[in-house]
C-alpha cells in the first residue's frame, strides 16, 4: 500500500491509499488545502482538528449545492428526453394542401390583346421603336 505525502493547511500528513488511487488522493487533498487556506486567511492558525472539520465541512456544502444543482439538470433533462421521445412517436402530419390561384384563359388572352395593341399603337405614335 503506497504512501503518499500531502499538505493541507501548510501542515504536512503523510496517507496510505490503494494502489493506483496516488492521483486521487493528491486532488482530494488539493481541494481540502484550498478550504483550508481560506480559513487559516480569515481566522489565522487553528488547531488542526478544527481545521480539517472545517475545511471538510466546507467542501461538503460544496458538493450539497453541486449535488442539488445535478439533480435539477438530470430533471430537466428527463422533461427534454421525455418530449423528445414525444416528438419522436408523433404521427407524421398531413402534408399541408396548398391551392394557387390560376388566372383563366380568357383574361390572359385579353390582356395579350392588349399588349399587342398597345405596342400597335406605340408603333404609330414613334414608329423607331
Amino acid at each position: 500500500m503506497p504512501e503518499v505525502h500531502i499538505d493541507i493547511g501548510g501542515r504536512s500528513f503523510e496517507v496510505a491509499c490503494q494502489e493506483g488511487e496516488e492521483h486521487y488522493l493528491q486532488s482530494a487533498a488539493k481541494m481540502l488545502d484550498e478550504e483550508a487556506k481560506v480559513l487559516t486567511s480569515q481566522v489565522g492558525r487553528i488547531p488542526e482538528q478544527r481545521m480539517l472539520l472545517m475545511a471538510g465541512l466546507m467542501l461538503a456544502d460544496k458538493t450539497a449545492g453541486v449535488q442539488d444543482k445535478l439533480r435539477e439538470m438530470e430533471g430537466k433533462m428527463a422533461e427534454k428526453e421525455a418530449e423528445l421521445a414525444q416528438l419522436r412517436n408523433a404521427p407524421v402530419p398531413e402534408p399541408e394542401r396548398v391551392e394557387v390561384p390560376v388566372v383563366p384563359k380568357d383574361v390572359t388572352d385579353t390582356l395579350a390583346e392588349i399588349a399587342a395593341r398597345a405596342e400597335a399603337l406605340a408603333d404609330t405614335v414613334d414608329p423607331r421603336s
